[in-house]
């Protein structure tokens, strides 16, 4: 870690204490893994913390991890990878949030905390299966069908909540 990396890692873990599951540090840039029941309030700290700042979701990304290393990842199978930008202290960071249900992948929605996360959900919705609780226009992006693994699991994910 360069020193301001490991700075920043070690403000993420004191403000968010025992939320925080794991820290990495990879390519200059430190990803830390929230669990999912805490992701509004973390991101809420994070925003609001004025040493910290982090005033922009600038992207939120579905992750699959069912063949990440060749198949031999163990562990919760999707996540939701949010990038957070502070303009104000020019910091960058990752968010990982592991969703706990593979079968009905569900994680809170952060609509509230960022407006601009409701395109992102969306996408990472339609991709993944991933369902943002509280979203408030939780809906598809893309029309166009497609047959594959991803689109199946969707696709029970809609029949399941209708």
């Amino acid at each position: 870690m360069s020193a301001r990396t490991e700075l920043l890692a070690e403000k993420v873990k004191a403000l968010l204490g025992d939320r925080v599951t794991g820290v990495v540090d990879a390519l200059g840039e430190v990803t830390v893994t929230v669990k999912a029941v805490n992701v509004v309030e973390s991101m809420l700290m994070l925003r609001d913390d004025p040493e910290l700042r982090f005033e922009q979701v600038i992207d939120i990304c579905g992750m699959d991890y069912k063949t990440y290393g060749d198949g031999r990842w163990e562990g919760p199978r999707f996540a939701a990878v949010y990038h957070l930008l502070s303009v104000s202290r020019n910091n960058r960071l990752r968010v990982r949030v592991f969703a706990t249900d593979d079968d009905m992948p569900l994680i809170d929605s952060v609509v509230d905390v960022w407006p601009s996360a409701n395109w992102f959900e969306r996408e990472a919705f339609d991709l993944f299966g991933i369902i943002f609780n509280g979203h408030p226009d939780l809906r598809r992006i893309r029309s166009e069908e497609h047959t594959s693994e991803l689109q199946s699991h969707l696709n029970l994910v809609c029949r399941l909540l209708l």
